[in-house]
């Protein structure tokens, strides 16, 4: 990182603001960046344990906080629809995926019944923008899909036009509507409603966002009003492509293994007291078999060095979106909260079928994308189609179980970094124990904003936000409210106290059973005491079973 970004970030903290400016003034209100990482690991990057090279991030969290208690809705499009909206995910209308299932928390699409960020902050007098990964809208299949995919064919609308972005209230907007992408050539990019047709020939996603969100902030700092921006990376989500350059510094890494590198992610996070003096934290390791033993270690190595990289290259981005605003004299009040959309995935997206929803099976210029079931090839260009799958998962979330899509702490718990050097008060580097989430950022923004929440918006209904503000963390530390986190997906159930009790029952349990931890003994959940506490569980699962009935939860068919 520039010299000149690390002087900047070394000014004191000088509290909030006037929400807004005297007539005639400059908009002091701050600017508000939401950088969302995909399928990122909860130890990835430095801050929180990884060995990956990741400086701007860990400078973030330097001169910022972390938090190790927030959550997101498990899997990329709940947690987008529900970050947007403030709402549950259910309520927002995607309970599962991007496809209609005929009942009102799972239409596969953002309901207008809720409002965005965006949609509020641009009413209140702020710039909008949005830079990234969509994949709030429903993405009915085609008949020509695998010709779609490959850039064969050309429609106009990737999704129903009407839940885009430029139509949620982003005015400008550069991404992909499909939640999947090949990073060289991405399939369902537009910008504004238009399909990009083409890019350049070294063109590589992560770098473009990056400096289209540049671009976006350079013109935005000759205006006298702020600006929200929702930045949603791709990576480091499956497939696995990366620059050659960023795979070459890892190329090394981790040809020692999986227990390896998750023994010292936990050691790092030990000794930057991560989880305050508590010493046992690291979950069993949930894979038996040796490294030694393993007989396609060259190719593990290399896929977990191709993840890494991707995750290098977004903090080079990030790096220059952080240089940009310093330049331009706008760092020191713009809010920038990172975080991940769920924990890191344990899919294999290399056993898929070639050719259908989102995944091509062949480049634009026709040459064949290899799925290595086998692990035939290596993982890296574009030519190639694969995931790091579930050890690599279980080292990425280290030190919880699990992973994307799971209700346990691997797959809803996220890395949360938050830097606003006017406005945090905590001293710089605290860790917030805090229990927020995802549905916490909208409320953020109004508070942050002054804007106000409609009641009705475009003739429609809007239901109330279920969100609390994070500002009193950013003072204190200390969130001060009494309340549940609630999470659902495709059966994964869970509920979380003010005091840090955890309810979860998994999909696949046969017995129907709910297990309890205790978050602030057990904090990777390895001791589940719903038999010491059956009183405890009886009642935290009622106000479960209520607030399913009150956020249009059904359980799925058949399950």
């Amino acid at each position: 990182m520039k010299s000149s970004v690390m002087t900047a970030w070394g000014a004191c903290a000088m509290g909030l603001l006037s929400p807004c400016a005297m007539h005639g003034q400059k908009d002091s209100r701050p600017n508000i960046i939401v950088i969302l990482a995909d399928d990122l690991g909860y130890s990835d990057i430095g801050c929180y344990g990884g060995e990956i090279h990741t400086p701007n991030l860990d400078c973030l969290a330097e001169d910022g906080i972390r938090f190790t208690h927030f959550y997101n809705a498990s899997r990329s499009c709940p947690t987008r629809a529900s970050l947007l909206t403030g709402l549950y995910q259910h309520q927002a209308g995607i309970g599962r995926m991007t496809f209609d299932d005929g009942l009102p928390g799972y239409r596969g699409t953002m309901t207008h019944n809720g409002v965005t960020i965006a949609e509020v902050l641009k009413e209140s007098g702020y710039h909008t923008a949005w830079v990234g990964k969509w994949h709030v809208a429903e993405t009915p299949l085609r008949p020509d899909q695998r010709e779609w995919l490959a850039h064969k064919v050309r429609h106009e609308e990737f999704a129903p036009k009407d839940n885009y972005p430029c139509n949620r209230g982003f005015e400008d907007c550069y991404g992909t509507i499909y939640g999947v992408v090949d990073y060289f050539d991405p399939f369902s990019l537009v910008s504004g409603d238009e399909p990009v047709d083409t890019v350049p020939a070294d063109y590589y996603s992560t770098v473009a966002l990056s400096d289209t969100a540049v671009a976006y902030v350079n013109r935005y700092a000759h205006s006298d009003r702020p600006f929200f921006m929702y930045l949603a990376y791709h990576s480091p989500h499956w497939p696995l492509h990366a620059l050659p350059e960023d795979i070459e510094k890892y190329k090394e890494t981790y040809t020692c293994g999986w227990q390896v590198i998750r023994e010292a992610r936990y050691e790092r996070q030990k000794n930057m007291r991560l989880f305050g003096e508590a010493e046992d934290f690291l979950s069993p390791r949930q894979f038996d078999d040796a490294w030694e033993d393993n007989p396609d270690k060259v190719w593990d190595a290399r896929a977990m060095a191709v993840h890494a990289a991707m995750v290098d290259r977004m903090d080079q981005g990030i790096g220059k979106l952080i240089d940009a605003l310093e330049k331009n004299g706008q760092l020191d009040n713009t809010l920038i909260l990172f975080l991940s959309d769920n924990g890191c995935s344990y899919e294999e997206c290399q056993n898929f079928v070639p050719g259908e929803n989102d995944r091509p099976d062949e480049t634009r210029d026709g040459r064949e994308i290899v799925y290595p079931k086998q692990k035939e090839v290596l993982p890296g260009p574009e030519t190639t189609y694969a995931a790091i799958g579930p050890k690599w998962a279980n080292v990425a979330n280290t030190p919880f179980r699990y992973w994307k899509a799971k209700s346990y702490e691997g797959g809803i718990c996220t890395p949360m970094i938050a830097h606003w050097p006017r406005g945090i008060k905590l001293p710089k580097g605290s860790i917030v124990t805090s229990y927020c989430h995802v549905i916490d950022i909208m409320a953020t923004c109004l508070e942050l904003s002054g804007a106000t929440y409609p009641k009705e918006y475009n003739g429609y209904e809007i239901q109330p936000y279920m969100g609390v503000s994070m500002l009193p963390v950013f003072e204190n530390g200390e969130l001060n409210v009494n309340r549940d986190l609630c999470f659902e997906h495709f059966n994964e159930k869970a509920l979380i106290d003010a005091e840090g009790w955890k309810i979860v029952q998994p999909a696949t349990s046969k017995t129907g059973k709910w297990e309890l931890y205790d978050l602030n003994a057990d904090r990777s959940e390895m001791h589940n005491v719903a038999e010491k506490y059956p009183d405890r569980v009886e009642a935290m699962v009622k106000r479960y079973v209520e607030w399913e009935k009150n956020c249009k939860v059904v359980p799925r068919p058949g399950k």
